[in-house]
């Protein structure tokens, strides 16, 4: 009897946890709200060195923090898939560029959200403390799994993104809807920095 109950409470826990697990990830606001925002993300770049390549984030940031260089801000996150040899993002580069890229998004109501983003090549993509996007390697424009979140109030959330583009051409965009509604692109006036 014993181990009967001990298997259900064990059961229980192992419940409990993909429960738990499955749970939105909670964004947390800017606090206090920023003010006076000037649209777009600002963004620093780092260069490989000649003969060098940014194959994975740990290489990005490695670069980004050997000598960052202040870009023009991003508009947003809408950066269709480039030609070969077409400069990433706004950098002065098409290839081995790591881009830190920061400012805010605004959530016009709270709610469950899903959200993706289409990258080539990597990307770590937190919004409100939570990391939203994933990918460490190298792919053709194309998108992150998506996650849920939970948006608690409407306003303002911190954006922290490292990105890189190894070769060829380059991607980033991002999209969001509320659960079940389907995902559409993200416009470029809901950033500021």
């Amino acid at each position: 009897m014993k181990s009967i109950w001990i298997g259900a409470i064990a059961g229980l826990g192992l419940t409990l946890a993909s429960a738990l697990s499955a749970a939105p990830l909670k964004l947390q606001p800017a606090s206090p709200q920023p003010g006076g925002l000037r649209g777009g993300l600002s963004v620093t770049y780092g260069y490989a060195k000649e003969g060098q390549h940014i194959k994975y984030l740990s290489d990005a940031r490695s670069v980004l923090k050997s000598g960052a260089q202040r870009g023009q801000a991003l508009r947003g996150l809408d950066y269709r898939d480039t030609n070969k040899g077409e400069n990433t993002l706004t950098s002065n580069r098409a290839e081995n560029v790591a881009a830190s890229i920061q400012g805010y998004i605004k959530f016009d109501r709270p709610g469950v959200y899903e959200i993706d983003f289409f990258t080539n090549d990597g990307i770590d993509a937190r919004i409100g403390g939570q990391q939203v996007g994933l990918f460490d390697g190298r792919q053709t424009c194309d998108s992150t799994i998506v996650s849920e979140v939970e948006v608690p109030q409407a306003g303002w959330y911190k954006v922290d993104i490292t990105y890189f583009n190894r070769l060829n051409t380059s991607c980033l965009m991002m999209r969001w809807g509320q659960k079940g509604k389907g995902l559409k692109w993200v416009p470029n006036t809901v950033f500021g920095h």
